[in-house]
């Protein structure tokens, strides 16, 4: 199979890295690097998707620009992970959705919402959206849990099943084989590396942005975005457990658990994409990939935007109001879970995945 331009590129930067090696105690990309003499397709898409894109590669290389040799690793290589998200998309024919990302996301959550708003109009009263409603199961008169349960149940069923199918082609392509998967070791040593960014911090002093002066901003905006994350998840499986095994419907008090999960993500998922945006815009344009821009915009565009309807709704979800937020809500967070297999969330299992085979081959040497 002929090459990208952007593999034919990193492949002629990792033989330059692979004979200089001043990079190698930075991040994990070299190491990884200085094991292989020659880079399969599936190598240089591994190292690509180890790579943090902390920065620090491009400030210390005496062969990044103005030098002829022209060494851009941070951008190649988030040109290659780019790339890589769609080569292992699934099914392949929905892989355009990566290259034309931000406008797809935006059609996506635009129609989700309509579809809802109209939704709650043609099978309700009209009147019924702009209606104050009070205590618990005020949100199903809008929407019966069953046909709740259903149409999120379905989005994120697909959304799982398309994620492991491209983490499978992206595992396979590394020529990994499955039973790596099950060794403790490697997998504890994943676990706490991408729990902790370890590679974020461009070698222990943060990573680099406008100039040559390091920060660890992005680190700490990632955690709240990744905890953010997690702790909405921990609420909405809480709140399942409440409906089905305790015959408890939403919405509950401002004490109860899944609204404490729920705040405290909706929270991380505002401030976290804020962060990191503002971090982005910081960033110099030369250790980035321009063509990721929409994709990475749309993903935290999509976050911040479950977060402030989900808080909103906390807030006013006994006011007039109450309606047309839970619609907001319900369309951003469903357009949230049917672009996830299409969009920035993949490279956190694709660096996860690549972090396991490098702890594997750390062992192993």
């Amino acid at each position: 199979m002929q090459r990208s331009e952007a593999l034919t590129e990193a492949d002629r930067l990792m033989t330059i890295c692979n004979s200089c090696r001043y990079c190698e105690g930075l991040c994990a990309v070299f190491p990884a690097m200085e094991l292989r003499r020659s880079f399969s397709g599936g190598d240089l898409n591994y190292l690509a998707n180890l790579c943090h894109s902390c920065g620090a590669c491009y400030v210390d290389c005496q062969f990044s620009p103005p030098h002829e040799f022209d060494v851009r690793v941070p951008s190649v290589l988030a040109r290659v992970r780019h790339e890589s998200y769609a080569d292992y998309a699934w099914p392949r024919a929905l892989a355009p959705l990566f290259r034309s990302n931000g406008l797809a996301v935006s059609l996506i959550a635009v129609v989700s919402i309509t579809i809802f708003i109209i939704g709650f109009v043609a099978f309700n009263d009209p009147s019924a959206l702009l209606a104050s409603r009070h205590g618990p199961g005020s949100f199903y008169a809008l929407m019966p849990h069953t046909t709740m349960a259903a149409l999120f149940g379905a989005a994120f069923l697909w959304a799982i099943v398309a994620v492991i199918q491209g983490a499978r082609a992206f595992w396979h392509d590394m020529g990994e084989p499955a039973s790596v998967l099950t060794e403790p070791r490697p997998l504890l040593r994943a676990i706490r590396d991408a729990a902790s960014l370890r590679y974020l911090d461009g070698g222990g002093v943060g990573c680099y942005n406008e100039d040559e002066r390091p920060k660890d901003d992005r680190r700490f905006y990632h955690h709240l975005t990744f905890w953010g994350f997690l702790l909405c998840f921990a609420s909405t499986s809480v709140a399942t457990l409440y409906h089905y095994l305790l015959q408890r419907e939403a919405p509950y008090p401002l004490w109860d658990l899944p609204v404490v999960l729920g705040t405290l993500g909706g929270i991380g998922i505002v401030i976290g994409p804020l962060g990191l945006y503002a971090a982005r815009r910081k960033r110099e344009p030369a250790m980035m990939d321009e063509g990721s821009r929409s994709m990475d915009l749309a993903f935290l565009a999509m976050l911040g935007l479950t977060g402030t309807t989900g808080l909103a709704l906390l807030l006013l979800r006994e006011s007039s109001a109450m309606g047309v937020l839970l619609a907001l809500h319900l369309g951003a967070v469903f357009a949230l879970f049917v672009t996830l297999p299409y969009g920035k969330f993949v490279h956190g299992l694709y660096r996860f995945l690549a972090l396991v085979r490098y702890a594997r081959e750390r062992h192993a040497t």
